[in-house]
């Protein structure tokens, strides 16, 4: 055991399923996106997040094929009962030819192949039942599929399944879908992207979460680390880090953002401040933060513990928000500066 909490914040995910404020999404330790882990690490760092309070476990049948199912089963397997696990499903596992780095799979939503899928990760996640399945980055046709819910609720009756949603993305958007599931779909909960330094269309989503009383589950809450504070201008990502392929103005325009938010680090550390900030919004039941080692799992498993934002801060943050931080973006510098070498005057 790492260490035990002496205080955990839960709040209902759906009727009958209470989850911690903060949960682990175990895509960090099993994809290769944020380092390579051997097995053994990876259900250690499972393990210690359930020492440390957390039992809102994440995961998707796509995460390396299945991998990241067995392990989160393999490493809960002990406290089965006291845990809240969600996975998703949706895609075509096998549908590998022509797909390159992180591209987008093709689905495969089906019934004869949602069905197959679900009862694989029963069986990948050593379980009887899933606490939270969800469609993962649904398009409209897969949320205008009639007969796809009703397999769905037919599931859930059947104790399958405890609770419906989907998962957004992959990317940040895909504000139309979301609205569109949470106003015709009985969803439980809707998993989206949204942070303080990217709060759109996060905003309107748990605006639509509050209107048709679904739960808001938050991933990327420190915009891919930005808001961990430790990034610079210098960072250099190492391989196989995706953010080694972000472009430099991503890097450059959020290092000045998060230099604005020191007012936020007094009695918390921002990586804290960044999770209270979505907690603030009661439609927001439960924050997914890339965890990676046990530093930063001690760290943000603490931040309900930690002073929660006053409205002078969250109003203070909403105020920079909306001026861009007072960060003039990296392009647009640079159009300025090419304007004004192209009205110097030529030289004889």
């Amino acid at each position: 055991m790492l260490w035990r909490l002496t205080t955990v914040r839960y709040s209902e995910l759906a009727p009958g399923l209470h989850v911690s404020e903060v949960g682990f999404g175990n895509w960090t330790v099993t994809t290769g996106w944020w380092g390579d882990y051997t097995r053994q690490e990876a259900i250690d760092l499972h393990r210690a997040a359930y020492d440390a309070g957390i039992t809102f476990f994440d995961t998707s049948n796509a995460y390396a094929e299945g991998y990241a199912e067995e392990v989160l089963g393999q490493a809960l397997a002990g406290v089965r009962d006291e845990v809240v696990i969600a996975t998703k499903f949706g895609y075509d596992l096998e549908a590998t030819q022509g797909r390159r780095g992180h591209q987008e799979r093709p689905h495969k939503t089906d019934l004869d192949s949602v069905r197959a899928d679900l009862e694989a990760s029963l069986r990948r996640l050593g379980t009887d039942h899933i606490d939270l399945y969800q469609l993962h980055n649904p398009r409209f046709g897969h949320l205008d599929d009639d007969a796809l819910w009703e397999l769905l609720e037919q599931r859930r009756q059947a104790g399958d399944i405890r609770a419906v949603g989907i998962a957004l993305g992959p990317k940040i958007g895909w504000r139309d879908e979301g609205l569109h599931g949470m106003r015709t779909r009985d969803l439980d909960a809707v998993q989206l992207i949204h942070n303080l330094l990217e709060q759109d269309p996060g905003r309107e989503l748990l605006a639509g979460a509050k209107e048709t009383g679904t739960k808001g589950i938050v991933r990327v809450p420190h915009s891919s680390g930005m808001l961990e504070g430790n990034l610079t201008e210098d960072t250099v990502f190492p391989a196989g880090d995706h953010r080694r392929h972000r472009p430099r103005s991503w890097l450059i325009e959020g290092v000045a953002k998060v230099r604005r938010l020191g007012f936020l680090t007094e009695r918390r550390t921002l990586g804290q401040a960044a999770l209270l900030w979505l907690l603030a919004d009661d439609a927001v039941a439960t924050t997914l933060p890339n965890i990676y080692g046990r530093e930063q799992l001690e760290e943000f498993a603490a931040a309900p513990e930690r002073p929660a934002l006053t409205q002078e801060e969250l109003d203070a943050i909403a105020d920079l928000y909306a001026r861009n931080f007072d960060v003039t973006p990296l392009a647009d510098q640079q159009t300025k500066i090419a304007d004004a070498q192209a009205q110097e005057p030529t030289r004889p």
